[in-house]
């Protein structure tokens, strides 16, 4: 999943588009329940407050399971929309509503730094049968600890995760969680989180269900990987990621030294700035593990850059 192209497919299901520019007389799927629905506005075109009332009168959404908030307009919009309220208000006309990703918008229409939220806690509150949530973005973002039995996939992409946000995740009751990515971002963009917030997280006491983990993206990616190295939850864990930030060899060093990563099915360390060596001695301590080095980056200077940030 990247932020360069919108989402095709998602939740298992294709996409279906609603846009600014979907027209009354517009063919769509004829089964609401058989397509994942994209709903999005463009710059300097209808508001999308419009764009998702039409919407719902166009489509069935009763029988929704997927849905996708695409552009939504920003804070420099007189109509910006406030995705997490309009979506809590109209809760009741999507009762199967199972998958949402919110913010499939791509770097051609806002960088990902630019995309603006406020308190998305009450969406947690109005669906809760959800069991898996996605946000890309992350200025203003607030969140509560939330409570879920349903919840399995939990990711936040950004290029610079609130500590308060991660915080919020760590202190959240969700036992039937399997999924979770976070993309920590850096400091310049809001990335304030340290290897301490990640806590409990990494203790794994909330997360008893939890078989994929990813914390990424990130300026102290040195940092969380000496804390991943010896974290009770990895033990458990089926799939790994540190990847997309500023891993060293410091951090792969940290790694190969703590508990052993030989039950992981893969490791995700791609976007890296490991030396020839340690790429190799990496590769060699975790023969049966699927470990993803692509993307060796070198550093420009002193500076050692994240994938994702502004």
């Amino acid at each position: 999943m990247g932020v360069y192209q919108h989402l095709e497919e998602y939740a298992g299901l294709p996409v279906a588009r609603f846009s600014d520019e979907t027209a009354a007389d517009d063919e769509l799927p004829a089964s609401a329940g058989e397509a994942a629905w994209y709903v999005g506005t463009s710059f300097d075109s209808e508001p999308f407050g419009e764009t998702f009332a039409r919407f719902r009168q166009a489509v069935d959404t009763t029988e929704i399971t997927a849905l996708i908030i695409g552009y939504f307009g920003a804070s420099y919009d007189d109509d910006a929309a406030d995705p997490a309220a309009l979506l809590s208000e109209a809760a009741a006309s999507f009762p199967k509503l199972r998958a949402l990703f919110v913010g499939d918008i791509t770097g051609e229409e806002s960088e990902i730094s630019w995309i603006e939220y406020s308190d998305i806690s009450p969406l947690f509150t109005a669906f809760p049968d959800l069991e898996r949530f996605e946000i890309r973005g992350a200025q203003g973002l607030v969140l509560e600890p939330i409570k879920s039995e349903t919840l399995k996939v939990l990711r936040f992409e950004s290029g610079g995760l609130p500590a308060t946000v991660v915080q919020a995740v760590a202190a959240s009751e969700l036992p039937n969680l399997e999924h979770l990515d976070l993309w920590l971002g850096v400091e310049d963009y809001g990335g304030d989180a340290t290897a301490a917030d990640l806590a409990p997280i990494l203790s794994g006491d909330r997360l008893p269900a939890l078989r994929h983990l990813g914390l990424e993206d990130s300026g102290i990616q040195d940092e969380i990987a000496a804390a991943v190295a010896g974290a009770p939850v990895v033990a458990r864990l089926e799939t790994l990621s540190l990847a997309m930030g500023t891993l060293t060899d410091r951090g792969a060093e940290a790694l190969l030294s703590g508990q052993p990563l030989t039950h992981l099915r893969a490791l995700d360390l791609h976007h890296h700035f490991l030396s020839d060596a340690m790429v190799e001695r990496v590769k060699g301590a975790l023969p049966g593990v699927e470990v993803d080095l692509t993307e060796q980056e070198e550093p420009d200077g002193d500076w050692f850059y994240a994938s994702v940030t502004e």
